[in-house]
């Protein structure tokens, strides 16, 4: 489902709990409504694709940041330095690719960008690196090792379980990815 379909679906359906309500289980929308905070939808769902978002931003920066550092022979300090700008600036990159198509001038689609996204970027981030530096060798395996892969996929997954439940208590006070959705 893609993200503009998916919140349009996600508006339309806030709160369904109707036997045979397609796109989710009943655990996606028990729990998950906010409670005098706004009017922004913060079930576990739409906290997940926020983290999905970020997620996909972050991947790509992480990995290309893995690969120079590591092809270039870097240093594992500028390795993960170099893989955390990068995953800011993919993080940021394609929440502003949905906001610019809105029609928003460029210099408030950054400011949305920087509202909707710097916190879960930065927790993914810490999760991330922590755990790629804390797996013995991670960073010193080369690129054809299945250890820095796994590494990686790891780091990741977890950064995704550790950012979700962050994202959702954001949304549900009008904060985080909540912003972007007016663009939407």
């Amino acid at each position: 489902m893609d993200h503009e379909h998916h919140h349009q679906h996600e508006a339309g359906h806030e709160g369904s709990h109707a036997p045979g309500h397609e796109g989710g289980s009943h655990a996606d929308h028990g729990t998950g409504h906010s409670h005098g905070h706004g009017s922004h939808p913060a079930t576990w769902r739409t906290a997940a694709q926020a983290t999905l978002h970020c997620l996909t931003g972050c991947a790509i920066g992480e990995v290309l940041g893995m690969v120079i550092g590591t092809a270039a022979g870097l240093h594992n300090g500028a390795t993960v330095a170099i893989s955390i700008a990068l995953a800011f600036v993919f993080g940021y990159a394609l929440t502003m690719r949905g906001v610019l198509r809105a029609e928003v001038p460029f210099r408030q689609a950054v400011k949305i960008a920087l509202a909707a996204d710097t916190v879960s970027i930065a927790v993914m981030e810490v999760i991330d690196n922590t755990v790629m530096v804390g797996v013995p060798g991670a960073l010193d395996a080369g690129l054809a090792d299945a250890l820095f892969w796994g590494s990686l996929a790891f780091s990741l997954a977890a950064a995704f379980v550790i950012t979700t439940p962050v994202n959702r208590w954001m949304i549900g006070r009008g904060k985080g990815h909540a912003v972007v959705h007016a663009y939407h």
